[in-house]
This record gives structure tokens, C-alpha cells and sequence, in this order.
């Protein structure tokens, strides 16, 4: 079973590599996905739904990026940005609540 420090390093991996790997969409785009701050119109709108209302994302949200000149494969980035992002926002968020539920260092 992997360590607590095994899977806060896969996890470190992780976000390198969708903000600061190879990839179509820019890094300070994949940033701003991850953070969910700074984008523009549409691709905020799509990036915001993804991290906070997941189930409302629709075809039109998708099409609307593209119409903006956005590629498939740059939306698919973002998308993954934005929803590591914010899984990782609640990750911490959980482990700060145990942590102080537990009065010590809570595991992961």
C-alpha cells in the first residue's frame, strides 16, 4: 500500500505534468484552468462548470470553446485542469479538516 509521501508525490507528478508538460494548450492557460482564475470567455465559463457544476457541462459549452478557436485537444487539457484542480483544492481541504479534527497531521 502506498505511503502517504508515495501518494503526495504521485500527486506532485501529477500536476507537473498537466501544467508544465507537452502540451496544445499554453501554460499559463493550463494554470489558470488548474486555478480556475484568469481565463476568458468561453473557455472560463466551460472551466468553471467543470470544477463547480460538473453535471451542467453541455455540448454548447464544448462547441462555444471551439468556436473561439479553441482545439479539441486544448479543451480536453483545460478540462483536465480544471477538474485536477479542484479535486485537489477538496483533497487539501479534507486533509486540513482531519488534521484539525485529530489535533495532528492527517494522512493521504
Amino acid at each position: 500500500m502506498p505511503t502517504t509521501d508515495d501518494k503526495r508525490s504521485l500527486h506532485a507528478r501529477l500536476v507537473d505534468r498537466i501544467l508544465h508538460g507537452r502540451g496544445q494548450a499554453p501554460p499559463d492557460q493550463r494554470e489558470a484552468a488548474f486555478e480556475n482564475a484568469g481565463l476568458a470567455e468561453p473557455a472560463r465559463s466551460l472551466v468553471e462548470k467543470v470544477a463547480t457544476e460538473s453535471a451542467r457541462v453541455t455540448d454548447e459549452d464544448f462547441a462555444a470553446a471551439r468556436a473561439a478557436g479553441f482545439t479539441d485537444d486544448q479543451v480536453f487539457e483545460l478540462v483536465i485542469c480544471a477538474a485536477v484542480g479542484e479535486a485537489t483544492r477538496q483533497y487539501n481541504a479534507a486533509l486540513t479538516a482531519l488534521a484539525e479534527a485529530t489535533g495532528g497531521e492527517a494522512g493521504g
